[in-house]
């Protein structure tokens, strides 16, 4: 064989075991989260997180957004790899996921409203208003009392909007997402409700086919945890909102 001819060969071999070699370590995520949680240019404190414990078994995370719903039912198609940010007990509905056991987060789930005559104690007071919330939330849409008058967003944007033109009474959301649309939209007298409503842990998902790799996860997560990092990320998403405790 020609040498050049050779050289041509092998160089196009190396560069198809390069390009299978990234597919076969990427794994895609649908993520529900926003900032100060996770953002698009992958800086948020989940995005830090989530793609170490996916780095330190070799594995590139992607994440992408599609509505909580679908997100749910391409992952457990296997359209997709997984979902990143959800409560316990999803591979209940969706028996093709698999629960990554160590805890991504807790998440705090709160009534916002911005009428100080709104007042929120508990899930069942959630029948005297016009609620809102996002389609595909099963927290939400598990514990909201039969009877409550609920119109539900696409997304967190939608949400606060239809809060801030009184659409609704209440939005329930996370206290951390929910403070960074409040400071960065300027929503004035927009308070969330004390106690909250849940707090949850929060979970990375996978599909079945990925089942032996949710452990691996699991450790390296616990590792980032015990060597601080996790601690530090968190530390300043609660700067960046003002929060003391």
């Amino acid at each position: 064989m020609p040498r050049s001819l050779f050289t041509l060969v092998v160089s196009t071999l190396f560069f198809l075991a390069q390009a299978t070699g990234v597919s076969a370590e990427t794994l895609v995520l649908n993520n529900v989260g926003a900032s100060p949680l996770t953002n698009d240019q992958g800086t948020g404190f989940l995005d830090v997180i989530g793609k170490e414990a996916f780095r330190r078994n070799g594995i590139k995370l992607s994440l992408i957004k599609l509505p909580a719903e679908r997100g749910l039912s391409n992952a457990n198609a296997g359209i997709d790899d997984g979902d990143f940010l959800r409560v316990s007990g999803m591979e209940k509905l969706y028996p093709n996921l698999v629960q990554v056991p160590e805890k991504l987060v807790d998440m705090t789930f709160v009534a916002f409203a911005n009428d100080p005559a709104v007042r929120v104690y508990g899930w069942g007071s959630l029948r005297n208003y016009y609620v809102g919330f996002i389609k595909g939330w099963k927290i939400l849409e598990k514990n909201t009392p039969n009877g409550t008058q609920v119109i539900l967003a696409r997304d967190a944007e939608q949400l606060f909007t239809m809060l801030e033109k009184r659409r609704v009474d209440v939005v329930l959301y996370s206290r951390l997402m929910g403070l960074e649309i409040i400071l960065r939209r300027k929503l004035a007298g927009v308070m969330d409700s004390s106690p909250p409503l849940a707090v949850r842990g929060m979970f990375i998902y996978l599909n079945k086919r990925h089942q032996a790799l949710a452990s691996k996860i699991s450790s390296a997560l616990a590792a980032i945890k015990a060597e601080g990092l996790y601690d530090a990320e968190y530390r300043k998403i609660k700067a960046g909102l003002g929060m003391t405790e």
